[in-house]
């Protein structure tokens, strides 16, 4: 009798456990990036009042008889399902969508999290506002003029320099793809403006100098006369400008004022780009990319007192011989303009950046250049459940979760990050409310357990009477 006294007051206890478990989970209904828990019971020892016993030539075998001696919580596990996605509309929040944890540093403990509220903190962290824990990943490096991200050391804090400035580049490359109309009558030099102006197909685009200052590069393009599939070229830059900056063109070394600022394109009879000439009379290779450097004066980039001009040279590139894809032709259509690329840009301000779905986080600037600033570390374990629960919806590694391996998103089974969205708890409220239900009866039976063997006691007692 006693026996069922204790066994009830452990049914108590546990199912006490359990409720706090779903406490707990009602409370962080809301709380994102929460993992709910869930408790499992499982029964104690038992006492054997005899064994069992095999069977023999007279009778059969007998089982073993044995009375409970009540039971005990099993586990308190975490439950790493995914999360329902929150839209938010900021462009620091994060939801990872798949396996993995945000890795956070506070001073020289790691932290793993799947809360992605984040933001900036007054030196451009990117932190947990909240706690103010830092997001780690790994930041871009300049090496040789190139921008490198290595994601194979050490994560380190992320940071956007948020006002920064992004230096001018000057423009070393521009690549022309118009169409030349083959139907354009052929107009001899000495003609009439009016008929020389019918002849000829004019290009423009803007290019810079090492200061950022802006230039109008011209290309003018006639027919040659008596040459069906040939069209002379003139580079002009800055034509409007008041004093002349002496364009130059040529094939190969870079080009001097004295060149001259014409060449001549040839065409096949598909209409595809066969060679180039410059105003020499050099002509081009029979294959692969033609394109011709081009200098012009700019004045005062030199460091001399009284200013002057110094030659900045580019190179023109007009495609590659017999393709049309992105490549000067000569069709029965009418003529376009089209410069696709030019890589020069002035000084501007870093006012923005964005997270991608592989947490790459992108600077933009005033000027319209991007550049990569870092990427954002996941941390996945061969076993999530192991991961301690130490508050502020963050788990610390323990001996049973394993070593976290920290990459990139979308790597070694880890997911991808959605910007401007929150993951919310992962609570089923329904399923808590059923649990209650479960575990509120099961708290009553057993109280009715004490309660019957009290009475039982008590009939004992009076049996002298």
């Amino acid at each position: 009798m006693m026996r069922s006294l204790y066994s009830g007051v452990a049914g108590l206890q546990n199912h006490q456990v359990r409720m706090d478990v779903l406490g707990n989970n009602v409370a962080n209904v809301n709380t994102t990036g929460f993992k709910k828990g869930r408790a499992t019971f499982q029964d104690l020892l038992y006492q054997q009042m005899s064994g069992a016993s095999a069977p023999n030539g007279e009778v059969g075998g007998v089982n073993p008889k044995e009375i409970g001696l009540g039971m005990s919580v099993g586990s308190i596990d975490t439950i790493h399902t995914q999360g329902a996605l929150q839209t938010t509309g900021v462009m620091t929040d994060l939801a990872v969508q798949g396996n993995g944890f945000f890795v956070l540093k506070k001073g020289e403990s790691t932290l793993f999290s799947r809360d992605g509220a984040f933001g900036l903190d007054k030196d451009g962290r990117i932190v947990n506002p909240s706690t103010g824990y830092k997001v780690q990943g790994w930041l871009a490096q300049t090496i040789n003029g190139q921008q490198i991200l290595g994601t194979s050391g050490a994560t380190q804090d992320l940071i956007v320099p948020i006002g920064s400035k992004d230096p001018a580049k000057a423009t070393a490359r521009v690549d022309i793809a118009c169409n030349l109309d083959k139907r354009t009558i052929e107009v001899p030099p000495n003609a009439g403006a009016d008929t020389v102006e019918q002849g000829t197909w004019r290009v423009e685009e803007k290019i810079y100098d090492s200061f950022g200052g802006p230039h109008t590069l011209r290309v003018e393009y006639r027919k040659v006369v008596g040459q069906p599939n040939q069209w002379q070229g003139t580079v002009t830059i800055d034509p409007d400008a008041a004093a002349s900056t002496n364009a130059g063109v040529a094939l190969g070394a870079n080009p001097a004022a004295g060149n001259g600022n014409t060449f001549t394109v040839e065409f096949d009879n598909r209409g595809l780009l066969a060679r180039v000439r410059d105003g020499q009379g050099n002509a081009s290779q029979a294959t692969g990319a033609l394109d011709m450097g081009v200098s012009f004066d700019v004045q005062g980039a030199t460091p001399a007192a009284g200013g002057g001009a110094t030659r900045q040279t580019f190179r023109l590139n007009l495609g590659t011989v017999g393709s049309a894809t992105n490549t000067v032709t000569q069709m029965a259509e009418r003529s376009s303009t089209k410069v696709f690329a030019q890589d020069g840009y002035t000084m501007g301000y870093l006012d923005n950046f964005k997270i991608d779905q592989s947490g790459i986080v992108t600077a933009v600037y005033s000027n319209g250049t991007n550049r990569t600033i870092g990427q954002m570390a996941l941390g996945s374990f061969t076993n999530p459940g192991g991961l301690e629960k130490v508050g502020e919806t963050n788990f610390v590694q323990s001996n049973n979760s394993g070593m976290a391996n920290i990459g990139p998103s979308g790597i070694a089974g880890k997911g991808k990050l959605i910007a401007g969205t929150l993951e919310m708890s992962n609570v089923d409220l329904a399923e808590q409310m059923t649990d209650m239900i479960v575990t509120q009866r099961g708290f009553q039976a057993n109280s009715r357990t004490i309660q019957t063997s009290d009475q039982m006691l008590q009939e004992l007692l009076t049996l002298k009477r």
